[in-house]
């Protein structure tokens, strides 16, 4: 019971069914057009386009997001709409919802991924709502600054604290229409670069995705350069069989963990207590020889403050780790284990902050 508190705490609440396009925009806001698949069954609520619960098949979506101006907006943060008719001047709001078809989908790389040749896929993680997932990935779009085309494969999450079980199913179930949609991208002539990011239980389908696609193929196409684990809630000796099964050359992975996320302290416990790889302490063996063998970068946020106050989230809500995606990884500067810098300016940004704010 202590544990469905923690998890019923850390899913923030917000409007439901605010997807209803609007013809609003505001003067500096941005768009986010991104390309949606999904396994999701389809709602018949107005504003919620997708429920939790499985399809049969995957769906196509195009989805146009306005993200307010940074000037009345704190970067890291989604400004949710408080009604079905969002103030686009200082709220996320929806400015189209159109189906495509397989066939339409060349037409969306070649107008919008063409432009740098990048792409950024998003896989969310458990206890995720489609619209949360949807303006998440704009968020982050926008705060990285980043104009890797972006692509949300969103899978059926109840959305619900109690449905960790059917999530995780959920999960597995959808790992093949992943496996799918990075094949279609990595064959697009209008891409050349592919990151991977995602957070929480999504890291388990986008390891068994490529993992797929290795096994098929011999190796992980070319064109996918980089894996980001956020926060990955993942077995770490299932991680380990995995990453040895993806053949040579590997994508770069780096992994985002902080050893106080909470959620995953939760997850180790539901999982015979046996560590989560976004929760270990990479100083500790094995695990310290173990990703410098394997040439893992690791960047350890256990000392960055963090408005989540589960900790599970400072992938996304802090200015500047999601900066350093944006600036650094998906532009496809590597990250060495010589390269500690990033990390160091991280926490040293994070302790002159909380030096500031307790002078105030």
């Amino acid at each position: 019971m202590i544990g469905c508190g923690l998890m019923v705490a850390a899913c923030a609440s917000h409007p439901s069914n605010v997807l209803l396009p609007t013809a609003a925009t505001a003067k500096g806001a941005a768009t986010v057009n991104m390309l949606v698949m999904s396994t999701r069954s389809r709602s018949s609520a107005p504003g919620e386009i997708y429920d939790g619960e499985r399809a049969e098949g995957r769906s196509l979506l195009n989805l146009v997001v306005s993200v307010p101006q940074d000037g009345v907006r704190r970067i890291g943060e989604i400004q949710w709409p408080r009604s079905q008719q969002p103030d686009a001047q200082h709220e996320f709001a929806t400015l189209a919802i159109n189906d495509i078809a397989p066939e339409q989908v060349d037409k969306w790389f070649l107008n919008v991924a063409a432009k740098r040749r990048k792409v950024l896929v998003f896989v969310h993680g458990f206890n995720n709502s489609f619209e949360e997932a949807a303006y998440r990935l704009a968020q982050i779009v926008h705060d990285s600054g980043t104009d890797a085309a972006p692509i949300l494969f969103t899978w059926p999450s109840r959305d619900r604290p109690f449905e960790y079980l059917y999530d995780k199913e959920s999960a597995t179930n959808s790992r093949d229409a992943l496996e799918y949609l990075l094949a279609r991208a990595a064959s697009d002539p209008n891409v050349s670069d592919i990151t991977i990011l995602a957070h929480s239980m999504g890291n388990w389908i986008a390891v068994e995705a490529l993992r797929q696609i290795a096994i098929r193929h011999g190796a992980v196409p070319s064109k996918i350069k980089n894996v980001v684990m956020a926060a990955p809630d993942l077995d770490v000796d299932v991680f380990r069989s995995e990453y040895s099964q993806l053949g040579e050359p590997k994508p770069r992975f780096t992994i985002f963990l902080s050893q106080d996320d909470n959620a995953l302290s939760l997850s180790r416990l539901l999982a015979g207590d046996k560590d989560r790889l976004g929760g270990i302490d990479p100083d500790m063996e094995p695990y310290r020889s173990k990703l410098s063998a394997s040439n893992i970068v690791v960047i350890d946020l256990t000392k960055l403050a963090s408005n989540d106050p589960f900790h599970h989230g400072k992938f996304a809500d802090s200015p500047e780790v999601v900066r350093l995606i944006g600036a650094r990884l998906i532009e496809g500067q590597a990250i060495s284990g010589k390269d500690v810098s990033p990390g160091e300016r991280l926490i040293s940004s994070a302790r002159m902050n909380a030096a500031a704010t307790a002078r105030k």
